[in-house]
């Protein structure tokens, strides 16, 4: 059994401030009998999140920061015919123009039904194709895009982008100034298209921009029946929804992490991966004499020292 939890922590005060209150017996009793096996260093603003860099690890899947083949896999998964061609992510999106800065609102915010992204997607498909890329609808939120260009193409995860100055995770490689064009065409073209009006006098977000992520060619994923990755955290992290972030996290100590206790006690083995804004951190059981294992569970870290490190 190995359980990945992917916003396990956040750096914001508030966050922090949540994460000192929250009682996790089972992650303590876990983090007890568990010793360190693998970790993965970052910051908050490396492009690929730490989860996704466990999550890569696990599957066997390479690639530099920001160009991990996410796009591809859930292509594959959406039953798209990946072949040999370069893939990613195309979310459509709401960007909210501030004063100072332009930010990204969750896309889910959207509320973007089937017959309304097949509209936008019909749209914007000559802007792409114009270019020689392939544009192809997977769900409301999940169009994907082919290219030779994108083989390498870093980019930022869009959980990185999500409430956040877009102008910060903009690609800056030579191969992306179409993509920074593409960008700016869709704007123009959206701005007063019937979708959007109709779209706004329902009281909805108008849809006028996309975040493009997850670009390469597919790579084979290694079996992992064993791994479970559990993000309930996700919706109220992005949200920073601390109140509700903390309920999902003891939720999480009650049902997934009770469980991996329960099958170490069992002397079955598990492995546990935290993953916060900037590292990502593996424990699991290792052979060692029964002092060391007695003396390194007086020692062992609190959940909260560890939530906080990540």
């Amino acid at each position: 059994m190995h359980v990945l939890i992917p916003y396990a922590s956040a750096l914001t005060e508030a966050a922090r401030a949540a994460i000192r209150d929250l009682s996790l017996p089972h992650l303590g009793r876990l983090l007890a009998r568990l010793g360190p096996v693998w970790r993965s260093e970052g910051d908050e603003y490396s492009l690929s999140m730490p989860h996704e860099r466990a999550l890569a690890l696990a599957w066997g899947y390479a690639g530099a920061d920001g160009a991990l083949p996410w796009a591809a896999h859930a292509a594959a998964a959406d039953g798209i015919a990946t072949d040999d061609l370069c893939w990613g992510l195309l979310t459509p999106a709401h960007w909210h123009a501030g004063a100072d800065e332009v930010t990204m609102l969750p896309p889910e915010s959207l509320q973007l039904d089937e017959a309304g992204s097949r509209e936008a997607l019909e749209a914007v498909r000559e802007l792409f194709e114009s270019e020689g890329w392939v544009l192809v609808y997977g769900a409301p939120l999940r169009w994907y895009v082919a290219h030779e260009s994108l083989a390498e193409l870093p980019t930022a995860s869009l959980d990185r982008v999500i409430g956040r100055n877009v102008d910060l995770w903009m690609p800056d490689s030579p191969q992306a100034r179409v993509v920074r064009r593409l960008q700016q065409e869709v704007q123009m073209l959206l701005y007063t298209h019937p979708l959007n009006e109709r779209r706004e006098a329902q009281g909805l977000l108008p849809i006028n921009s996309f975040w493009l992520s997850g670009c390469g060619p597919r790579q084979p994923a290694r079996p992992t029946p064993e791994l479970i990755v559990d993000a309930r955290l996700r919706e109220a992290h992005l949200h920073g929804d601390w109140p509700a972030w903390a309920q999902a996290w003891q939720a999480l100590d009650a049902g997934p992490l009770r469980e991996a206790w329960e099958q170490v006690r069992a002397g079955h083995p598990v492995q546990l991966t935290l993953c916060g804004e900037r590292h990502a951190h593996t424990w699991g059981q290792a052979a060692r004499p029964w002092w060391q294992a007695l003396r390194a569970r007086w020692a062992a870290p609190s959940p909260v020292d560890v939530l906080l490190s990540l």
